[in-house]
């Protein structure tokens, strides 16, 4: 067994072989948002509730994983732009794979925005790191994402080819956004050769249309979620992950998944 192979069992479930990864890397690019001022706190209900991994930046792991109680896979983002620069869809290197294997990190992501205008320069960092990666023995989660002034988010071939290209360009696992449409989004899955998990997006309106989305999702073939705002900005994380780990993991239903958030 090799090393990226030890790795990825510490971010997926044994048994289902799915992944909940909760990502918590929103410090940088909107600030200290609700769930995250405590994030130490948050993260132990995550590991309560069932999920398999969070996702954050080094200083996180640095500066508060010394109160984390419960035992968690770590990933490590490595690029970051903020919200309030002059271009947010920009994303720069800011970490990398020889400081993640320090910090003691289960895998490592890389965002890219595909359509954006500083597009080359992020799939060049997304190569050098899968390169990075293949010499540490370290997984690799690539977030790629359509974004960019004259594309459409949600358009199936450009969300398809996003997907196709992490893959392409070394990652062994993809995360990219949910069409909104299952027959649309098991095209995007069949054309990506190794596990697609799926985007959160913004804070959604209720509990039950992102239990829905997953639920859809994982009937077409997805392979888990990394969703952050759906689960860290909820009352109740613990029973927010627990609902998205029982949809992913167990293959519960809606409403069996809603009587988690419930309980």
């Amino acid at each position: 067994m090799t090393g990226k192979e030890i790795r990825l069992r510490r971010i997926r479930d044994e048994d289902s072989g799915n992944f909940v990864t909760i990502p918590m890397d929103h410090g940088v690019t909107i600030g200290p948002v609700q769930g995250l001022n405590h994030i130490h706190e948050t993260i132990d209900e995550i590991g309560r509730g069932g999920g398999d991994s969070v996702l954050v930046h080094k200083g996180v792991v640095e500066h508060s994983f010394d109160k984390v109680q419960e035992d968690i896979g770590v990933i490590v983002h490595l690029n970051a732009a903020t919200s309030v620069g002059p271009d947010p869809n920009n994303k720069v290197m800011v970490g990398d794979v020889k400081r993640a294997v320090r910090l003691g990190a289960d895998a490592v992501s890389v965002h890219i925005n595909i359509g954006s205008e500083t597009e080359p320069h992020q799939l060049q960092d997304l190569g050098e790191v899968a390169d990075e990666c293949d010499e540490y023995g370290m997984p690799l989660l690539a977030m790629t994402y359509v974004r960019g002034p004259d594309v459409d988010p949600n358009d199936e071939e450009t969300v398809a080819h996003a997907t196709r290209l992490g893959a392409e360009l070394g990652a062994d696992v993809v995360k990219t956004s949910y069409t909104g449409n299952p027959d649309e989004y098991e095209r995007v899955i069949e054309g990506c050769p190794v596990p697609v998990v799926i985007a959160g997006g913004p804070k959604a309106e209720t509990k039950r249309e992102v239990l829905r989305d997953i639920r859809d999702a994982m009937d077409v073939g997805a392979r888990g979620v990394a969703m952050g705002r759906n689960v860290f900005q909820q009352e109740n994380v613990e029973g927010m992950t627990r609902a998205v780990s029982r949809v992913v993991h167990d293959g519960a239903s809606v409403d069996e998944a809603m009587d988690e958030v419930r309980r």
